[in-house]
């Protein structure tokens, strides 16, 4: 596979955006990319490479995916040739009795809730073992985006997930370098990355609550071109622009409001 080390501008400076004003890049680090071979992973990779090998900024790079054996087929052999042609060390396992915990229907957590927790796991104990320090996901701004509107519509919690997360008790931490980048941009990569993504093989592809919100999101969108603007906006706003609901009284305080109320009556 040739690859070119050519990214163009209208990417490599929202990518060297995300790591600035992040703080996402320190000299030296060691960073293991989650590689799952989707257009999002494959991309993180390349334009990672492309960085390291034209700005002389020293960091290292590692890729690892974890293969849950949704399917038969066993997809490594691709991976490992994207890698070899970025010369990145590439680690792979497959875990073939996976699917069987994430679906399991006695547990009170969604199937992607568990799913995200033993890859996250896994992936924490390749890179503590290999020696790295940073693990970067291909999330983008619209995966932030439908996670802030499933918080609040699913959770009741006004949140999403952050461009850079220390994990206090593996000790390492997660960046997530596309963070501002749309995934249409993504998709457009074709034109300079020759990566033709693998197909996600999850049962629940296309039939999860994510899904649903991005298809909310598009239907809204159609009607109101700005709606995706303004949620990113409502998303980035600092607490003292919050305005909100006082938290609920107990019924403790209720009765002690009450009694106060009365008294002042007399």
């Amino acid at each position: 596979m040739q690859l070119s080390l050519t990214l163009p501008k209208k990417y490599s400076r929202r990518i060297w955006r995300a790591l600035m004003e992040f703080d996402m890049l320190t000299a030296s680090d060691r960073i293991l990319v989650g590689l799952s071979g989707g257009k999002d992973s494959a991309f993180l990779l390349y334009a990672l490479h492309v960085l390291l090998r034209t700005t002389g900024f020293p960091f290292e790079l590692g890729a690892a995916c974890i293969d849950a054996g949704f399917t038969s087929e066993s997809y490594a052999y691709r991976l490992a040739e994207l890698c070899q042609a970025m010369e990145v060390p590439f680690f792979y396992e497959r875990h073939e009795g996976l699917q069987e915990i994430i679906f399991d229907t006695a547990s009170s957590q969604s199937p992607c809730a568990r799913c995200a927790f033993f890859r996250r796991g896994m992936l924490n104990r390749i890179a503590r073992d290999k020696g790295y320090n940073k693990i970067a996901l291909g999330h983008h701004l619209d995966d932030a985006a439908e996670t802030f509107l499933m918080s609040i519509l699913y959770s009741g919690k006004i949140q999403t997930f952050t461009p850079v997360t220390a994990q206090d008790r593996s000790e390492l931490t997660v960046i997530r370098p596309l963070c501002l980048l749309r995934e249409k941009e993504i998709t457009g990569t074709r034109s300079f990355f020759p990566w033709e993504p693998i197909s996600s093989c999850c049962p629940k592809d296309g039939a999860s609550k994510r899904s649903e919100v991005k298809a909310l999101i598009r239907r809204l969108g159609d009607d109101s071109p700005k709606l995706f603007d303004r949620v990113v906006s409502a998303m980035r706003r600092s607490t003292d622009e919050i305005d909100l609901w006082p938290s609920p009284l107990g019924a403790e305080e209720m009765r002690e409001k009450y009694l106060r109320m009365v008294a002042s009556l007399k």
